[in-house]
């Protein structure tokens, strides 16, 4: 993936995060959508470790040693910053406080199942918060390279790898699409500047409904 692909999915993440949404950015590629986000746009940024109204990663030179998100990268203070430990910090999440999660993923399948958390044989450190963040969400969006390393699909019609939720992911963004989780199966909803439905279409190992008509770039 390029770097203007890889940023191009970013900032097409960044614009579906409406003001007044509480929004938790699972590690990985969905930290990195913060760095898209308008410092101006009323958000709350939440991290399971104990953050609610995160800001930006902080600049060089000023991060502060103990304030740091899920995935270890420092964050600043904006106003109404606020810590908590992660009984509380959970609690917010169990309680279906999150307007949306974004989680990165190894697949997702053609219903919403998302397999986010181990690769069997591989050394995993374990599922963390990612299950009770896509099971407890209003809406769980996942963001990801189209394919892995091998070329192969990582939006398959059922997953085969371990679980972490079943039918909670609503949209997709990848590299090359937006593809939308209906109940009628998957839907593409806008194509990457340079890239062309059936391109999609060749690298999604599962049906995928293309409308009629130009679909929209980012």
């Amino acid at each position: 993936m390029s770097f203007n692909a890889k940023e191009r999915m970013l900032r097409r993440a960044a614009a579906d995060v409406a003001p007044g949404m509480t929004v938790n950015l699972g590690i990985g590629l969905p930290t990195q959508v913060l760095a898209h986000l308008d410092p101006a746009l009323p958000v709350c940024v939440h991290s399971e470790n104990g953050i609610v109204g995160a800001g930006p990663v902080a600049p060089a030179g000023s991060e502060e040693r103990t304030l740091i998100d899920s995935g270890g990268a420092y964050l600043s203070r904006v106003p109404g910053t606020s810590f908590c430990d992660s009984s509380v910090s959970f609690a917010i999440v169990r309680s279906g406080r999150l307007d949306l999660t974004l989680l990165g993923a190894f697949q997702v399948a053609a219903n919403g199942d998302l397999a986010n958390w181990r690769i069997p044989g591989k050394q995993a450190p374990g599922v963390g918060g990612a299950i009770e963040l896509a099971q407890k969400a209003r809406r769980v969006a996942v963001i990801m390279t189209h394919v892995d390393r091998t070329g192969a699909s990582k939006i398959v019609e059922a997953c085969t790898l371990p679980l972490t939720a079943r039918g909670h992911v609503s949209r997709i963004y990848t590299d090359l699409a937006v593809i939308d989780v209906t109940p009628a199966g998957l839907a593409l909803v806008e194509v990457a500047e340079g890239v062309t439905p059936d391109d999609v279409v060749a690298r999604t190992a599962a049906p995928l409904a293309v409308p009629s008509g130009e679909l929209p770039r980012f």
